[in-house]
């Protein structure tokens, strides 16, 4: 399974674009999509696979919240 994790494009070089993923900022290949500074993007394995809207982004931004608290609350031994 294959997960990607949504992050806003805040700088762009080429074909290298500078994400800021949940406060932290890396650097991301941009080469298989056209993005620009401000986009909403899916990140995997270090790759810009798709712009989003930023619908979208808070959608799965909420997604992400709640499987964290569901982790954060699991008990195995119930």
């Amino acid at each position: 399974m294959c997960v990607a994790i949504t992050g806003i494009v805040r700088s762009v070089d080429g074909t290298k674009a500078e994400v800021e993923i949940r406060g932290n900022r890396l650097q991301a290949e941009a080469g298989l999509v056209q993005v620009k500074v401000g986009d909403h993007v899916l990140v995997h394995a270090g790759y810009i696979l798709q712009v989003i809207s930023e619908s979208e982004n808070e959608e799965m931004e909420a997604l992400w919240t709640e499987l964290q608290e569901l982790e954060q609350n699991y008990d195995p031994a119930h």
